[in-house]
């Protein structure tokens, strides 16, 4: 069975907001929300890891602006950038993770290792971001699952209301497959994550390069 590309991120999503979380004292790398939670908890207990969690936004900010902007300019040419961004995506990945087996397992969130690792990871998870709303804006987003859950979760109260108008419930129950389906991998690829860091410590983060380049491969020229 092919797995669609959309599925793989989702995969990949969940996969390495959990394992750069446990390998990089609380940073999350597919999000900001998070880790401005975490920074005020490392801020009042005085552990590790603030430095990389203040430059995780205005990093991933930047790769964000920078991927909209260089997609734009090749597709105003005719182009797609879809293939460079999964290179760069992947270059990013493995530089993570020869940082983390070189110089891991990182007790200091905030040396300079660390950090790098860190925002290799962050610079890769938005390139992802970004590349997922650009090329595949139809498909629900791999790594936000508050607003999806909660749009799963209003889905479903529409289906149990009979006096819900028809056509919304069969479009509920359309966005309700999907919307399952994507939190179901997310959820797996933070459990398969987990059981791979809790396995093989900083070697999980070989993963993500693998996946990044199997979403991709029928997509290489």
């Amino acid at each position: 069975m092919r797995i669609s590309v959309p599925a793989l991120l989702t995969l990949n999503g969940g996969y390495t907001d959990t394992a750069g979380f446990l390998v990089l004292q609380g940073l999350f790398t597919a999000h900001v929300t998070g880790n401005f939670s975490t920074l005020g908890a490392s801020l009042v207990h005085g552990t590790s890891g603030a430095a990389a969690k203040i430059l995780a936004l205005p990093v991933f900010c930047v790769v964000i602006f920078l991927v909209r902007y260089f997609s734009n300019s090749v597709a105003f040419k005719g182009g797609s950038a879809i293939n460079t961004l999964v290179a760069v995506k992947a270059s990013l990945f493995t530089l993570a993770a020869a940082l983390a087996v070189i110089y891991g397992p990182f007790a200091d969130g905030d040396a300079l290792t660390a950090i790098v690792t860190g925002m290799a990871l962050v610079a890769g998870m938005a390139i992802q971001n970004a590349a997922h709303r650009i090329f595949f804006e139809k498909s629900p987003p791999g790594t936000v699952m508050t607003g999806t859950t909660s749009q799963l979760m209003m889905d479903l109260s529409d289906l149990a209301q009979a006096d819900v108008p028809a056509e919304l419930r069969a479009l509920a129950r359309i966005r309700c497959a999907a919307l399952l389906k994507t939190v179901g991998i997310f959820v797996f690829g933070c459990a398969v994550a987990a059981l791979m860091y809790a396995r093989f410590d900083r070697l999980a983060l070989l993963v993500p390069p693998l996946i990044s380049i199997t979403a991709f491969r029928p997509r290489f020229r």
